[in-house]
């Protein structure tokens, strides 16, 4: 079980997103120069940052590292792209309309290795390092009836927008619990912003979301009153078993949401920063350090910076970690 402790100074307040920072790093990309992934050091130009919807977490954050981005590396803007989050993501940086993009750690093992979502095409990435931890955080409200993840069994349930690492996780975690995912439940694929209307419309019965603590959205859900979380911690072990080492149990702290008194057993993975190994080395080296020693900025984006850690944060066994990423990691 992750505590408190091994989560690093993880924040457990509902506090609001800071948007002064990050909202003119947010829009569409602007070209950039090098051309995808092969962006060279001293060139300068714009660095798009594949992040996932408006309601999570890697959209915020992703504004925020644009401008640190902005800020700390002379010649270069960055700016934020709205996704489906971590598998296309990883399909932006290999196609280079991205030359940044976020992914968890499931979704990142599964295209280096070519499995699953990108069976028999491995992607050629590379880590800046591991950000914070996603939670896959599993929502419904009063009056559904569903108190676990069996009872969804026959209901409509959101898995997350297509493309995303909380649909993977989402169908994993329904197959553990004993439920077919493509006959048990009536399947909807919809971001956070989305399930949570879904939800308050009655038109979906419980979904998942996988994001940082506290999601925007699921922020926004538990002011109704009658949000519930439902404990998923016991399917950590197996999953992990299956697929990796990238599931851990781990508790969403009493207090994260409004009205959620008790600690909720859920399942925390990685979040990773990808890249194009092509890439510059002196370029990475600057982007990540731009990044890590700008912590204390980041975090009035969004806490889940809180747990931005140097020290560990080139340590992903399931990916390379940059070469020049490594060396501002080796200076720590």
């Amino acid at each position: 079980m992750v505590t408190p402790a091994t989560n690093r100074k993880l924040l457990c307040t509902a506090a609001l997103i800071a948007p002064v920072l990050f909202i003119s790093a947010c829009g569409s990309p602007e070209p950039t120069t090098g051309g995808g992934g092969g962006a060279d050091a001293g060139v300068g130009g714009s660095l798009s940052i594949a992040t996932g919807g408006t309601g999570g977490v890697y959209y915020p954050l992703g504004g925020g590292i644009a401008t640190v981005i902005r800020d700390n590396i002379e010649g270069y803007d960055a700016t934020v792209q709205e996704t489906n989050a971590s598998a296309d993501n990883m399909r932006l940086i290999e196609n280079g309309s991205a030359q940044i993009a976020f992914g968890v750690g499931d979704v990142v093992s599964d295209a280096v290795e070519g499995v699953g979502e990108f069976e028999g095409s491995p992607l050629e990435i590379c880590s800046l390092g591991n950000i914070y931890n996603n939670f896959m955080q599993v929502v419904t409200v009063d009056g559904t009836g569903i108190e676990s993840v069996e009872d969804m069994q026959g209901k409509v349930i959101s898995v997350g927008a297509p493309g995303g690492a909380t649909e993977v996780g989402a169908l994993r975690i329904l197959e553990a619990a004993g439920i077919d995912p493509e006959t048990g439940v009536e399947r909807r694929q919809l971001g956070a912003a989305e399930t949570v209307a879904a939800l308050r419309d009655g038109t979906i019965d419980a979904g998942f979301w996988s994001g940082g603590l506290p999601t925007g959205a699921l922020i926004d859900l538990a002011s109704d009153g009658d949000m519930k979380l439902l404990p998923i911690g016991e399917y950590a072990e197996p999953l992990a078993s299956e697929y990796g080492d990238y599931y851990v149990a781990a508790d969403i702290p009493a207090n994260t949401y409004e009205g959620q008194t008790e600690a909720v057993a859920a399942i925390a993975s990685p979040n990773i920063l990808v890249v194009s190994p092509t890439m510059d080395e002196q370029l990475q080296q600057d982007i990540t350090r731009a990044i890590f020693d700008n912590e204390e900025a980041l975090i009035q984006v969004h806490p889940s910076a809180e747990e931005m850690d140097a020290s560990i944060a080139g340590d992903v066994p399931f990916i390379q970690t940059c070469p020049g990423a490594q060396v501002y990691f080796d200076e720590q």
